[in-house]
């Protein structure tokens, strides 16, 4: 069983990293391409690289369907591929908005309601389990209202919430790295070889695109990349049971939720971009995660660059991960 997770990984990995770099070059030929705010001179940047993402992420998962089927006699892959339908249905998504444009892209209140359409497959084969253990609340059976509510909730909230923490080069890629790689680890502790499976091939495929996505980048990640792993995280959180960790390791997107609310939502998370390519607060309060790590590290160093921002929310991120840990670790201890 785990050479087969393995084996997929590895597939996974593979298939974005060779579709990647003929992506960059076509992408450039074609003219899907936008601009580095963070750098100097804002150098053209091929799009939309969230495409060979979701290449070898499903491409990795159909391997391993096919392996359990014909060498395992284990044919019950219903919750996996109604995973891979609500992938690529937010990938479609992530598409259209990317080909519309940055600014010309889906309007704000179309982005939940076409996400929620993405949602039906993983509502209609009732995936997950109803009842939940809930902080002071305790454990409640949701009964019909999980697959009619909580799960649709689940994949518009993180599918969009993910879209939002961005605009730096490895950052994207990177967070879904360290989330999923953690929902993996769990699932495989709980026996929860479906979530797992899940997450650690995509994990293969992020790792390979966040080769050309680190800086300086080669290649963006696009909505196409954000909406996709953002749904799949409430995906895999669903069908392992890890509604509560997955919270936690989303606290850094709501706190990039609330920020720009303090000025309407009419902000931008790109920073000021000084000549020597070191990055200022764009405004003169913060209004995104980016701009607090901006603040926060101009107080420890002087100048301040893109990958220490990126990195200092990967931190962030790791202090998530840890108090999530910690949360897991006391549930299991009073069951």
């Amino acid at each position: 069983m785990d050479f087969l997770i393995y084996l997929c990984v590895l597939i996974s990995f593979l298939t974005t990293l060779i579709s990647t770099q003929k992506w960059i070059r076509k992408a450039l030929e074609i003219g899907l391409y936008g601009y580095d705010m963070n750098k100097p001179g804002k150098p053209k940047v091929a799009e939309m690289g969230g495409i060979c993402v979701v290449l070898g992420f499903v491409l990795g998962m159909l391997v391993y369907i096919c392996l359990m089927t014909f060498y395992l006699h284990n044919p019950k892959y219903i919750d996996i591929l109604a995973v891979l339908c609500t992938v690529l249905m937010t990938c479609i998504i992530g598409m259209l908005d990317d080909l519309l444009g940055w600014k010309k892209g889906l309007k704000q209140w179309q982005k939940p309601i076409f996400t929620l359409f993405a949602a039906l497959p993983m509502m209609v084969v009732n995936s997950g389990h109803s009842t939940m253990n809930l902080p002071i609340v305790g454990t409640i059976d949701w009964g019909i209202l999980y697959p009619l509510l909580i799960v649709p909730i689940g994949i518009v909230g993180a599918s969009n919430a993910y879209n939002l923490l961005g605009g730096y080069n490895g950052l994207e890629a990177g967070m879904g790295v360290i989330i999923l790689l953690v929902l993996g680890y769990v699932g495989l502790q709980n026996g929860k070889s479906d979530s797992s499976v899940l997450a650690l091939v995509m994990v293969g495929a992020l790792l390979a695109f966040l080769y050309f996505n680190w800086y300086p980048a080669k290649v963006f990640p696009g909505d196409t990349l954000t909406y996709s792993v953002g749904a799949l995280v409430a995906c895999v959180a669903i069908l392992g049971d890890m509604e509560k960790i997955a919270v936690f390791l989303f606290i850094p997107y709501a706190i990039d939720f609330i920020l720009p609310m303090r000025k309407g939502l009419n902000v931008e998370a790109f920073a000021k971009v000084n000549d020597d390519g070191s990055l200022e607060q764009p405004y003169d309060k913060i209004y995104d995660t980016a701009h607090l790590a901006i603040a926060v590290l101009r107080n420890i160093k002087r100048k301040v660059y893109e990958r220490d921002v990126v990195e200092f929310i990967y931190l962030i991120e790791v202090v998530m991960v840890g108090l999530a840990w910690i949360a897991y670790l006391r549930e299991n201890a009073t069951v």
